[in-house]
């Protein structure tokens, strides 16, 4: 069955984008107007994140959100067949930032966000920067799909190291150099072991992992987000968080992140995943103080 699925989607993916273009406007129409995808979680955060802005602001924004959501589901189909050549041509960024590290002889995490189109971003980064890159891999219950992600997430040389058992996957990692990217804006599973923070002025939980890892190891963080220049076509952002996060106190880098992501958002809010319910946990006073 695999097999199946892999070769139906591989030669859907050899069609040109304008055309799979084509399936994505079809794929919105139905998401937006028909089903009504997620159509409540996506207002219910539009409300949390920007309640200065009006109605038609809101619609406006989760319009251009559902676009994006379904043309990077379109985009991620196209890169089953697509080569460096066309990685590079639909993803452009300054590298210089890991460069200057690699030559240190330093590792590097990168923390970003749900920030469209991340399944390009690291294909695309992964390939162009000096140092092995890993990516984080939470298993897919589909046993298919599962493994058709997989191939498509290591097709330029990234390792995937599974997130329910990090620890024991970064030990043959320990001595060499490499660039963990990490999507650090997850909502955290144990609510009395994460950091909140408020977050759009509401107190949200936050992972604490990309943080703890990070000043264990003294290990620089970069901060990194990506803009749509138009459709298809992104652009990298990144730069240097912190060369030294041992020396921080427990939670400012994650404050810093949150801030940097709270910029990002307000900044250009189509590109970032407002169907996921960020803002499901209510804070209570047993799970500590909450940082702002």
């Amino acid at each position: 069955m695999y097999y199946l699925v892999y070769g139906l989607l591989y030669a859907l993916s050899l069609l040109p984008l304008k055309v799979l273009y084509l399936l994505s406007d079809f794929a919105y129409f139905i998401l937006y107007s028909v089903a009504g995808y997620r159509k409540n979680i996506v207002f219910q955060n539009l409300d949390i994140a920007f309640p200065q802005k009006s109605k038609k602001e809101k619609i406006e924004i989760a319009k251009k959100f559902y676009r994006n959501f379904c043309d990077t589901f379109i985009e991620t189909i196209k890169l089953l067949s697509a080569d460096r050549n066309f990685l590079n041509k639909h993803f452009i960024a300054d590298y210089s930032v890991f460069d200057k590290l690699y030559d240190k002889g330093k590792k590097c995490q990168i923390h970003t966000g749900h920030n469209f189109n991340w399944e390009l971003v690291a294909l695309a980064a992964g390939d162009n920067i000096k140092f092995d890159f890993i990516g984080v891999y939470m298993p897919i219950e589909n046993k298919i799909f599962d493994r058709l992600f997989r191939k498509l997430r290591t097709k330029t040389g990234t390792v995937l190291l599974p997130a329910n058992d990090m620890r024991n996957a970064m030990l043959p990692w320990r001595n060499k150099q490499y660039a963990l990217g990490l999507i650090a804006d997850q909502s955290a599973g144990n609510l009395n072991k994460a950091f909140w923070v408020n977050f759009f002025g509401k107190p949200t939980p936050f992972v604490k992992g990309p943080e703890s890892g990070a000043r264990a190891g003294n290990i620089p963080v970069v901060f990194g987000h990506f803009t749509k220049k138009k459709r298809g076509y992104y652009e990298g952002h990144f730069s240097l968080a912190e060369d030294n996060p041992e020396a921080l106190q427990s939670g400012e880098l994650t404050k810093r992140y949150i801030r940097y992501l709270e910029k990002v958002i307000s900044d250009h809010p189509e590109m970032w995943l407002w169907s996921h319910r960020r803002w499901k946990h209510e804070w209570k006073k047993e799970y500590g103080q909450v940082l702002s």
